[in-house]
C-alpha cells in the first residue's frame, strides 16, 4: 500500500515521547511564549516533510475559499502553514486545560437548546463531534468539574504518544476503541446511557474497514461521511447534539445544538435516512468551518478526488 492510498488511521504517529515531554515541561514551567520559538520550528518540520498532508490541507482551504458565505477570510500569507500552527496552538491548548489553565470563564458558550441542563439529568444522551477546533477542551472541563460521566469513542493507535501526555497532564475520560464496538460493547453503551451517561463520538472520519460510510457533498464536492454516529444513535435510541468548539483570539468559542430527538430508521430505509443525516451533519461542520477556517484538523485526503 502506496503512501497515499494510506487510510488515516494507518499512517504513523509522528514524534518522540521524550520530546512531546519535554515541550510540555518548558510550556508548563517557562510558559508557552518561551516555548513558541521551538514550537514554530517544529510546525516548520512538519509542514515541509509532510508532502501528502501539506497537499490535503491546501485542497480543503482551496474548497473552503470557493465556497459562499465566509465570515472569515482565509490569511493571505502562508494560509497553509498557518494551520499546522493553528494545530500546533490546539495541542498546548490540550495540555493547558487538563492542567486547570482553561476553566470556563475561558469560554463562550451557545447553548439555545438548554442542553448543558440536562446533562446528569435522565438517561444519557449523543454527543456527535468533529476534529475541528478542539473539543478537547470541553471533554477535559466535563471531567474536571464533574458535571458529566463522559465516554468518547476514539481510534487513537496512530496517537499513542500524546494520549499518554495527556494521562500524564491529569487526563483520564473512558476512551472506548471504536474498532471494538461489537455486540457486548454496544449493551455496555446502552448500560452507561441508562445510568445518566453521555457518549460522544467524531462524525467527519470514516471507518476503518467495511463499507459503513456515506457519500454526501462537503464544501462543494463529494466526500465520504462514517454512517457510525447515526447508526449509533438508531441502536441507542437516544437523543443526538452536534458540539463544536473553537477559539477566537485568546478564548473558546462553544456552540451546542440539538440534532434529533431521536433517530429512527429501519433495514428498508436506513441507507437513504442515514445518508441524509450525514448530509445534514456536514452541513453544520461546513458552517462552523467557515468561522474556523484554519481549524480543520484531518490532515489527510478527505475528497474522492484528491488521491
Amino acid at each position: 500500500m502506496s503512501a497515499m492510498d494510506r487510510h488515516w488511521a494507518d499512517q504513523p504517529e509522528r514524534g518522540s515521547l521524550v520530546f512531546m515531554r519535554l515541550t510540555a515541561w518548558a510550556a508548563r514551567n517557562l510558559g508557552r511564549r518561551t516555548v513558541a520559538p521551538v514550537v514554530w520550528a517544529v510546525v516548520l518540520y512538519f509542514y515541509v516533510s509532510g508532502a501528502r498532508a501539506r497537499r490535503a490541507i491546501a485542497e480543503y482551504q482551496r474548497r473552503l475559499a470557493q465556497s459562499d458565505d465566509m465570515p472569515v477570510a482565509l490569511p493571505r500569507s502562508m494560509p497553509v502553514y498557518r494551520q499546522y500552527l493553528a494545530f500546533a496552538h490546539a495541542i498546548l491548548d490540550k495540555l493547558d486545560v487538563w492542567q486547570g489553565k482553561i476553566t470556563l470563564a475561558d469560554l463562550d458558550i451557545a447553548d439555545p437548546d438548554g442542553l448543558h441542563g440536562q446533562m446528569g439529568e435522565g438517561r444519557g444522551q449523543i454527543l456527535v463531534g468533529s476534529h475541528l477546533g478542539n473539543i478537547e477542551v470541553c471533554r477535559a472541563l466535563a471531567q474536571r468539574t464533574g458535571a458529566l460521566k463522559l465516554n468518547v469513542l476514539v481510534h487513537d493507535k496512530h496517537a499513542a504518544h500524546f494520549n499518554r501526555l495527556l494521562n500524564e497532564a491529569g487526563g483520564g475520560l473512558r476512551m472506548i476503541q471504536v474498532s471494538e464496538l461489537d455486540a457486548p460493547a454496544m449493551l455496555d453503551l446502552a448500560q452507561r446511557l441508562d445510568r445518566g451517561e453521555w457518549v460522544a463520538i467524531a462524525g467527519d472520519r470514516v471507518p476503518l474497514q467495511g463499507d459503513r460510510k456515506t457519500p454526501v457533498d462537503f464544501l462543494g464536492a463529494a466526500a465520504p461521511f462514517p454512517q457510525g454516529p447515526w447508526l449509533l444513535a438508531g441502536l441507542l435510541r437516544c437523543p443526538v447534539n452536534l458540539l463544536f468548539c473553537t477559539r477566537h483570539g485568546s478564548r473558546y468559542r462553544v456552540a451546542m445544538e440539538r440534532f434529533s430527538d431521536g433517530i429512527e430508521w429501519t433495514r428498508a430505509t436506513r441507507q437513504a435516512r442515514i445518508a441524509g443525516l450525514a448530509q445534514r451533519y456536514a452541513d453544520r461542520l461546513a458552517a462552523h468551518c467557515r468561522q474556523a477556517p484554519l481549524q480543520w484538523f484531518n490532515f489527510y485526503p478527505f475528497w474522492k478526488d484528491d488521491a
